[in-house]
């Protein structure tokens, strides 16, 4: 039996354009091919072939397909026949015939008319005597006739055994399977959708697979507002997206694809010519749905809620995500005004406004920081560290190296920003704590302008002397040598980190000569800041202080745009190792003197980011050394 993962297995191992290339004339076109439709007569390329996503489309004639597909319809071969040519190509042998998944195939197309009888008794009852109440809840939505029966709404009157009587042909047990009825022990099956507007949700073939059922009497508060069908051999919630097979098509002529909450948002989307709308059924959006929507488009649109389940419900989705994210795959999400869902928006405000929602919205890091900044008050030290934390948390679930480094790279830069606002005030080196650094009202070598660090020069024997003083008693460590080692050799990223770290408390005071060395506009050669060093009697970063850690950057045959990346990750870290050295040092003196459950609980999960940190900083050391 030819599984469903065999088949993807398979088109997996098919090069689509190169099957295609071999009858049609294909032209590179960015991340796909054109051509002329093969299956319409055309002077202009509207055929389009793309590998990553592995289907093949005409926006002449629609057209569309995988490699199967195209060996099908258009070297007019069998299923079978074409499966076992791609099969052959691929190395692939085609498995012998299973008679259980046989029997199970059988029984799926049974389920499949009883959805079918199903469904056509719903949209009968909607139009009769006893459809009324389902009809009147309809003509408050503002639904045209072609909205509605495009959707094929119907209505499942009131009655335990209704379904039953309709839908006698089929035995007892399969309405049972197919989840139309319920089996309770002890007591006579009934029907599981009674007195409800009914929606029919369908495969990526258009086929009948469950359904959903609003509620129409609002004084019934003992059962849920919607109900869906369970799972089923035909249904399976987490892998079904409602309104796909017909949101994929109209995703291909509009280059977007856009998640609501719930199937009455899409019907309320698609009736406002919004067409390329999918919903999730009673769940968060899960691992799968995100990668069928990948498979469409590669930066679908999360449109919940403006109420605090809505923003939950993105947040989830978010959460999910962040492990799968790959190279320009992600999802922008939109938030629609408080206490408004797209239906309302609409109706108050009409669809145009709904399209200047849709094209405002934001990318998934810009939600994640927004979410994280005001989840929770941010008034003390301990507070902001604790964003970094969750911030970081976040980065660390990020399976994509690349991805990863750029998503901390840009968080921390958020919350520098936010943590140590802008100041009018100018900063001099000195004596005063941190990294050789104090404020100071009349005279400064730092000002900060726009949100950037901006030097001002100031080189006399005097301020060379306090920082040679303060240098020569300043903590070591091996992340400080080897960062030190890396600016030394790298002279022009130390303005890029200048800011990050004058602010950062207890650092090497080398940083601070350093600093000062390349305050100017002039660029500071490797020789000149090694000289410049040993002349204030301080010592060059050397191999036994970073023994260890062998970043890509110490490494003198890195390039110079891969070694400024490895780079920039290490003083994230040295970076952010004071402020949770700080919430560990916080969190231990907190349970000392409460001895609660809650102050112990802190201090091991902060002990716990403690050891995160130190094996990523070891992992990320041998990475870069082995990548270089």
């Amino acid at each position: 039996m030819l599984t469903p993962q065999w088949l993807d297995q398979l088109r997996t191992r098919v090069t689509l354009s190169a099957l295609i290339g071999r009858s049609t004339r294909l032209t590179k076109a960015g991340r796909e091919f054109k051509a002329c439709c093969p299956f319409h007569n055309e002077k202009s390329p509207s055929f389009t072939v793309n590998d990553e996503k592995g289907f093949y489309h005409c926006f002449g004639c629609g057209a569309h397909g995988d490699a199967i597909r195209w060996m099908t319809d258009h070297q007019g071969l069998s299923f079978m026949d074409a499966v076992k040519e791609l099969a052959a190509e691929a190395g692939m042998d085609v498995p012998a015939p299973d008679p259980r998944a046989a029997k199970a195939a059988e029984k799926r197309d049974t389920l499949h008319d009883v959805m079918a009888a199903a469904q056509g008794w719903f949209v009968q009852n909607l139009s009769a005597p006893g459809g009324e109440s389902a009809r009147a809840y309809l003509a408050t939505r503002g639904f045209d006739a072609h909205t509605l029966q495009r959707f094929g709404f119907g209505y499942a009157p009131e009655g335990r055994q209704a379904m039953k009587d309709a839908l006698g042909k089929f035995p007892e047990a399969m309405l049972i399977e197919a989840g139309l009825r319920i089996e309770v022990e002890n007591r006579d099956p009934y029907d599981r959708f009674r007195g409800r507007l009914m929606l029919p949700i369908e495969d990526a073939r258009g086929r009948v697979i469950a359904f959903g059922g609003r509620i129409l009497t609002k004084e019934k508060t003992d059962a849920p507002k919607y109900l869906n069908s369970p799972d089923t051999p035909l249904f399976d919630k987490g892998r079904t997206l409602y309104n796909l097979h017909r949101a994929a098509p109209a995703a291909r002529q509009s280059g977007r694809m856009v998640v609501v909450e719930g199937y009455m948002d899409v019907v309320a989307m698609a009736a406002a010519g919004i067409g390329e709308c999918v919903a999730p059924l009673g769940t968060a959006l899960t691992e799968q749905q995100i990668e069928m929507l990948w498979r469409h488009v590669e930066m679908p649109i999360l449109c919940f809620d403006g109420d605090a389940a809505g923003q939950r419900a993105a947040m989830r989705a978010i959460t999910r995500a962040l492990p799968l994210l790959r190279p320009a795959h992600s999802l922008r999400i939109v938030r629609l005004p408080e206490g408004l869902d797209p239906d309302d928006l609409i109706k108050q405000r009409g669809a145009r406004a709904m399209e200047e929602v849709l094209d405002a919205a934001k990318s998934l890091i810009e939600v994640l920081w927004e979410v994280e900044r005001d989840a929770q008050p941010l008034h003390t030290p301990e507070d902001k560290a604790g964003l970094k934390a969750r911030l970081m948390a976040h980065v660390d679930a990020i399976q994509n190296s690349d991805i990863a480094s750029l998503y901390r790279r840009e968080l921390q830069d958020r919350y520098s920003e936010f943590a140590f606002p802008k100041r009018e005030s100018r900063w001099q080196q000195g004596g005063g704590g941190g990294n050789g650094f104090r404020h100071n009202q009349q005279r400064g070598e730092q000002q900060r302008g726009n949100g950037r660090w901006q030097p001002q020069p100031e080189s006399t024997p005097e301020s060379l002397e306090r920082l040679r003083r303060a240098a020569a008693g300043g903590a070591r460590d091996a992340l400080s040598a080897a960062v030190l080692a890396g600016l030394i050799h790298w002279p022009a990223q130390i303005r890029r980190h200048a800011e990050a770290l004058a602010r950062t408390p207890g650092l090497d005071p080398r940083f601070g000569l350093l600093l000062h060395c390349c305050q100017g506009n002039e660029a500071v050669e490797t020789g000149r800041l090694a000289t410049i060093l040993v002349e204030n009697g301080l010592e060059i970063p050397g191999t036994a202080e970073y023994s260890g850690l062998r970043f890509g950057f110490l490494n003198t045959e890195t390039g110079a745009d891969q070694a400024a990346e490895d780079l920039a990750q290490a003083v994230d870290l040295l970076v952010e190792r004071p402020i949770l050295d700080a919430a560990l040092a916080q969190a231990t003196a907190r349970f000392e003197s409460e001895l609660s459950e809650e102050a112990f609980a802190d201090q091991q999960r902060l002990l716990k980011r403690k050891l995160e940190f130190d094996s990523r900083l070891r992992q990320m050391a041998t990475r870069q050394a082995a990548s270089s």
